[in-house]
């Protein structure tokens, strides 16, 4: 969440953006008196709490460490499993809502939420708890592909639009909100409190589906069934050999195998989809040079701002050893400048400026905001030296918040508008799941390297360097300082603290290299094509 459920929300509308939501889905006769208050109330309040579940489920790691005494290879994957169904299901979710109704796909999608936020707040294992996550990231796929949908369907014109700028404030809300809410609940009440508080607001949101209709897209053509398996498989077996290549070794032949594996079944999704009559995604929109400059934009962002909603308040607890509460607190520097910089950006379009022009500046204030971190990151930053990266990053962010989603389908066909936002969530989401999962491995696998003595093992420690690393990139200190002697324990603390730091140095002026070479191809595909003098 973060960026992944603030614009899957929107891959049908968002402030700022504009068409696609010009046309109403075809829909079949209504099977109920529809209440638009009602529904509008549910889907808010849904792309309220999703997001929550993204950047929360990071803040409270450390405490669901402590409370399981998890493994700390299976606790990472409380966020991965989330991110990694999300990704997956949100086209096979989309075309099953317009097949069998957006209405029952939204209350099953709430359904499997609850239902699984409960089966998290009560999990007394990490296994249980880690496939719960899997099965929300599913749900979550439902309610956000249907209830946009739903907001479509529902409203018209003018109220469509306000609708939409709605959504996108929520979503931002729930995006700025969430690391602080989860650290308050996970401070005061147990990290149980974060996932019971899930399930009781989505089965208010279940309630609220009594006021719905129902619709359908008379010409669905069904679920992309052979796309989506080799899709989902091929993402998890990169995702899963990503994770554990720090801790079994990249050369190792399980790690190898998963890579290839994946590389396998990527191969095979794109001979499935071009003998697909009606593909999941439609390979021939990477011919448009413009298309994917755009949908390259969401990737940018990953590297900037994505990844550092789980895994920046972890560093925070570590090198700054504060609280959940506090660390969440830091992330508003981040997140709040979101809510108003979208209107910026409309009043800058509406001024002249081109559409290429605010892109380019939202690229370039967040590749100065991840650089500029890695200047200032350092064992006891305070707020006021983070306020200055932190907020660059969120300005960026908010500057393309909703632009990239409108522009996107002013630059395919009419009828391939459906396919392009599809595309657009798909490559946005599953970035962001891969790249998360990348920067933690990379954290980890640097941290090992500084933490020990040259003989594998870390002065004063009993256990391993890699047992360690992993412990303090999900955030927690506290257990293995208590395992070192009491003499040595604040230079323990010390050199953890300067070696996370170095690590977070190198993957943020990675990240900053990444933004920087993708943001300059970036500008360089958006040019308007020549026309020829005929």
């Amino acid at each position: 969440m973060s960026e992944t459920t603030t614009h899957a929300a929107r891959g049908a509308a968002a402030p700022g953006a504009v068409a696609p939501r010009a046309a109403a889905p075809r829909t079949r006769t209504p099977t109920r008196r529809s209440h638009p208050a009602v529904t509008l109330v549910a889907v808010l309040l849904t792309l309220l709490i999703l997001p929550t579940s993204v950047t929360g489920a990071g803040v409270a790691l450390p405490h669901i460490g402590r409370d399981t005494h998890a493994p700390l290879a299976a606790l990472q994957w409380v966020v991965h499993g989330y991110n990694l169904t999300f990704a997956s299901f949100m086209l096979a979710c989309g075309s099953l809502a317009d097949l069998v109704g957006r209405r029952r796909v939204f209350l099953a999608g709430a359904a499997l939420f609850t239902a699984a936020s409960v089966v998290s707040a009560s999990a007394h294992g990490i296994y249980l708890l880690d496939a719960s996550r899997a099965v929300a990231g599913v749900g979550a796929a439902a309610l956000l592909t249907s209830g946009s949908a739903i907001l479509a369907a529902t409203f018209e014109g003018a109220a469509r639009t306000r609708v939409f700028a709605a959504v996108g404030i929520m979503t931002g809300a729930g995006l700025a909100l969430g690391a602080m809410a989860a650290g308050t609940l996970a401070d005061a009440w147990g990290w149980r409190s974060f996932f019971g508080a899930h399930a009781l607001l989505m089965a208010l949101v279940m309630l609220a589906t009594l006021g719905m209709r129902e619709s359908r897209d008379a010409s669905a053509s069904g679920v992309d069934w052979p796309g989506t398996a080799t899709f989902v498989s091929g993402l998890f077996l990169l995702m899963l050999g990503v994770v554990e290549g720090p801790q079994r070794g990249w050369a190792s032949a399980g790690v190898l195998s998963l890579l290839a594996g994946s590389v396998v079944l990527m191969a095979l999704f794109v001979l499935v989809e071009r003998r697909q009559r009606h593909p999941m995604l439609d390979l021939a929109l990477l011919r448009n040079a413009r298309f994917m400059a755009l949908c390259l934009i969401p990737v940018v962002v990953t590297f900037a701002f994505v990844i550092l909603l789980p895994l920046l308040p972890n560093y925070l607890l570590v090198a700054n050893r504060t609280s959940s509460q506090a660390a969440g607190t830091t992330m508003l520097l981040m997140t709040l400048p979101i809510l108003p910089t979208p209107l910026l950006a409309g009043k800058l379009i509406k001024w002249g400026l081109s559409l290429r022009t605010v892109l380019t500046a939202s690229l370039g204030l967040l590749t100065l905001g991840i650089a500029w971190l890695a200047l200032v990151l350092h064992p006891g930053v305070g707020a006021a030296e983070l306020a200055g990266p932190l907020m660059t990053l969120g300005v960026g962010l908010g500057l393309n918040f909703g632009l990239v989603d409108g522009a996107v389908l002013t630059v395919v066909a009419p009828e391939a508008t459906g396919t392009a936002a599809g595309f657009l969530n798909t490559l946005r989401l599953g970035s962001e799941a891969i790249a998360i999962a990348a920067a933690g491995s990379a954290l980890v696998n640097l941290l090992q390297g500084r933490l020990s003595d040259g003989s594998g093992r870390v002065p004063g420690y009993d256990g391993t360097p890699e047992a360690l690393a992993n412990s303090v990139n999900s955030g927690d200190l506290t257990g293995p300082s208590s395992t070192v002697p009491a003499a040595l324990r604040p230079q323990f603390l010390d050199a953890v603290a300067q070696g996370f730091t170095e690590s977070w140095h190198l993957v943020l002026w990675g990240s900053a290299a990444i933004c920087a070479l993708l943001s300059a191809g970036i500008w360089l595909m958006l040019a308007e094509p020549r026309r020829s003098p005929a």
